[in-house]
Order: C-alpha cells, then sequence, then structure tokens
C-alpha cells in the first residue's frame, strides 16, 4: 500500500503552448496597510499604479502537477496516491480498451457502417484518471470523449454499439440521437447534446439540486466535462458564476487537449490557459498534467473532496493532447504536421507511462498485456455483429420520450404527416420499402 495524497503538491513544470505573461503579479502593500482597506472589503489600500495580469507571483505560469514521468516513475518529492494492484489494473485495462474501441468503432465509420464517430486517442488518462476518482454516484455531465466514464461504470460494449447502430435496444435515445451521444439514467450520465458547452450551466444547475436534496447534500457532486475551446463560449463563463456564487458542488473539468477543432489552444485564448479564469471566480482550481493518470486520478479525488465538503465549485485543468483527428468529418493533418502527432505518440502516450508504472512493481506483464488486447477486440467486435444485425426502432418510436406531459401540437403532426407517407410510398417505392425493412414493424404499428 503507498501512501494516500491530501493536498495535491504543485511543480514547476510549464505548459507548453501557453503565451508569456507580459507583467509581473501585483505587489500589496507590507504588513499593516498603512492606508487601510476599501469599505466592506479586505482589498488594501495602495498608492502605487501597478497593474497585473498573472493570477501567480512573478507572472509565471501555472504550474502543472505531476505524479510520474514518462518512463512511469515517481517525481522526486512526488506522494503517490493511495492505490493498489486491483485498483490499478482496473485502471489500466479500461485505458487500453478506449483506443481499441475507438480503432474498430473509426473503421466502422469509414466502411459506412454508422455515421459519425469520434475517437478519445491520447486522452485515456484524463477520461479513466477521473472516472476512477468519482462516486458512481457523482452527476456527469459530458461532452463527446468521455464514453470511458460510461465504460467505468459498466455500460458495456453492447450498450456503446447499439447506440452507434441507432438499434432498437439502445437505451440511450431510442435512435433519436447521433452515435457517442450517450447517456444513462441508472448510471447518472445525463444524455450528451451537440451544441458545445451547453452542458455547463446546466451542471451548475445539477450542483445546486444536489446541495438542495437533503438525501444527497455532502454526498455527491455534479461533474462536467469539457474542452479548452469550449471554455471560449459564454456558456462557460456562465456556469462558473453561477456555480461560484450561488454556490454548489459542482466540479469543472477542463480536457485542453490543445485544439478546438483546427484552431490551436496558442489562437484561442492570450492568458495562461483555463485555469487562470478560476481564481477570478473565486473557485479552488489546478492544472494537471492530464497525460499521467495518476495525477489526474489525484488531483480529481482531491477536488471532489473539497467539491463535497465545502459546497463550492472546483476547476481542473487537463493538459493533454488529442491525437486523433476531431471526428470523422476532419482531417487534422490539413492543420497540423503528422510528424507532430507522430511524436507526440511515441514521447507521450499515457498509456505506456502507466503501463511501465504497473511494470515497475511487478502488477504487469507482456502476456497480460496480449492476452487483454486479443480479449477486448473479441467483446467489441461480437458485440459489433450483434448490433449491426438488429433492426432499428419502430418509426412511431421516433414521437415517444422527446418531451415530457402532454405531447406539444407539432409531434402530433409530424406523425400523422409520416403515416400519410408510410401509406403512400411504404408499398409503392421501392426505397421506401427497402428502408422501412431496416426497421422493427417495418413501420406497420404507425398505421393501426
Amino acid at each position: 500500500m503507498i501512501r494516500t495524497l491530501r493536498i495535491p503538491h504543485r511543480f514547476s513544470n510549464v505548459v507548453r503552448g501557453c503565451r508569456g505573461v507580459a507583467s509581473t503579479a501585483a505587489q500589496l502593500p507590507g504588513p499593516g496597510h498603512a492606508h487601510g482597506h476599501l469599505p466592506s472589503s479586505t482589498s488594501p489600500i495602495t498608492s502605487k499604479l501597478h497593474f497585473f495580469n498573472s493570477v501567480t507571483e512573478g507572472g509565471k505560469q501555472i504550474p502543472t502537477y505531476r505524479v510520474i514521468d514518462g518512463a512511469g516513475q515517481p517525481l522526486e518529492g512526488a506522494v503517490v496516491p493511495e492505490i493498489d494492484k486491483p485498483l490499478a489494473r482496473r485502471i489500466y485495462e479500461n485505458m487500453v480498451q478506449l483506443p481499441i474501441l475507438d480503432d474498430i468503432l473509426y473503421n466502422l465509420q469509414r466502411q459506412g457502417r454508422i455515421v459519425f464517430y469520434m475517437t478519445a486517442y491520447g486522452e485515456e488518462a484524463a477520461i479513466i484518471g477521473s472516472a476512477a476518482a468519482l462516486a458512481p454516484d457523482d452527476e456527469v455531465l459530458a461532452q463527446y470523449r468521455e464514453s470511458g466514464v460510461l465504460l467505468w461504470r459498466g455500460f458495456g460494449y453492447d450498450n456503446i454499439m447499439n447506440q452507434c447502430f441507432g438499434t432498437h435496444l439502445d437505451v440511450c435515445g431510442k435512435g433519436k440521437q447521433m452515435p457517442v451521444h450517450y447517456g444513462s439514467k441508472e448510471l447518472h450520465y445525463h444524455t450528451i447534446s451537440s451544441p458545445l458547452a451547453t452542458q455547463i450551466p446546466q451542471a451548475a444547475g445539477v450542483g445546486y439540486a444536489l446541495k438542495r436534496d437533503l438525501t444527497r447534500r455532502g454526498r455527491n457532486c455534479a461533474v462536467v466535462y469539457f474542452g479548452e475551446g469550449a471554455a471560449s463560449e459564454g456558456d462557460f463563463h456562465a456556469g462558473m458564476l453561477l456555480a461560484s456564487t450561488i454556490p454548489s458542488p459542482t466540479l469543472f473539468i477542463a480536457r485542453n487537449n490543445g485544439f478546438a477543432i483546427s484552431t490551436p489552444s496558442s489562437e484561442q485564448y492570450y492568458g495562461d490557459g483555463i485555469a487562470a479564469r478560476g481564481p477570478g471566480y473565486g473557485i479552488h482550481t489546478v492544472r494537471v498534467d492530464g497525460n499521467d493518470v495518476l495525477a489526474v486520478y489525484s488531483a480529481v479525488r482531491e477536488a471532489r473532496r473539497l467539491c463535497i465538503e465545502e459546497g463550492r465549485a472546483v476547476l481542473v485543468e487537463t493538459m493533454t493532447y488529442r491525437v486523433g483527428h476531431h471526428s470523422t468529418s476532419d482531417d487534422s493533418f490539413a492543420y497540423r504536421p503528422r510528424k507532430e502527432v507522430e511524436d507526440r505518440k511515441r514521447l507521450d502516450n499515457p498509456i505506456v507511462r502507466f503501463r511501465l508504472f504497473m511494470e515497475a512493481r511487478g502488477w504487469w506483464s507482456k502476456d497480460e498485456e496480449a492476452a487483454l488486447t486479443k480479449r477486448v477486440k473479441q467483446e467489441v467486435m461480437a458485440a459489433y455483429k450483434k448490433a449491426e444485425a438488429l433492426p432499428k426502432p419502430e418509426l412511431r418510436e421516433m414521437f415517444t420520450q422527446v418531451y415530457g406531459g402532454e405531447e406539444p401540437w407539432n409531434i402530433k403532426e409530424q406523425r400523422e404527416e409520416l403515416q400519410r407517407l408510410v401509406r403512400k410510398y411504404g408499398e409503392a417505392w421501392e426505397p421506401w420499402r427497402s428502408e422501412l425493412k431496416k426497421h422493427r414493424g417495418e413501420g406497420k404499428e404507425l398505421l393501426e
């Protein structure tokens, strides 16, 4: 057993890609504050005119917390989080399954078997490390690369495939959503929506609801994932402001992977990343090496503790690198050199880093690696073949569970219009006949 981490240490690793700071931090008056303070404030009065643009002393960039280096060895002075062999193996196995799942689904999209997909290549540590640090009933509002959080909670490959293929067994939305728009009420994972950053203010509201619920207050928090690109949206600031001033136990996890689709982070902001914004809202903040799964696990676990004990928001910025394309609609080599990507895969691979840590302790072997890879591939392929053979939902499912309460007039009109079209073309036109055969019931239930 290794010692537990209580409060993350900070290291002097400077985050690459962030622009330098133009001036030093403000120098506060010395002890005594001869000129006093502003009324109803602890802000000391000073006679010196001084501008500042940094949240750290001397204008330095915010340090990045790291536990293990690229060779899987703990840094000097680092406190390795309390983690035993079973937990370490579970974390590693969940990290390994993500690129295997991504490989297969990405290729299925390229073959035209599914319409869309988004990978998590290079961000496995940020996703799985944070998932492991949360309670299974913490409310998660994700963006679109956090399928690993669902898999950690037991979602399973069958549910992933049924959602991506839109089968009648899709528990997320009965085929109404695009692929990778997962959701699970049982696993406390709110359904993903396509518009960028909408989940951030929603998470602040969920956190406030948890605070008002006597059965969950002091026990759970809301957790919201988003990229640094989403942090450029107004919804980011609305969510931060709401969660900090109400306040509410909302844990903000920013995945700073270097790119907002094709826009590099160096062109997204002039300040010191996303972490620099936390203190402006009075929020506890930490920046962590997102390719170090132990650092992510430590930081998120401590952030969760602060969030729940104080009932206030906390911001964690994970610094990582998006190895894959933004989505299957993107070719990232049009805006970044292939060599850059290959170098990052080779020199800073989060899976390799943790595997070296495991092997150094005798917790993992090459034979186990080969067996795990083979098993995961077989299970994912089996889930794919099963899902591809399943019919899509009944046509009437298109109109169910869209709104709560009484069905609105527009849904009724749309259903009636589809009924007319099925009666007119369902048997008379081959494109309609072949398409209806893909659905359970072939549209007949809509005409009843």
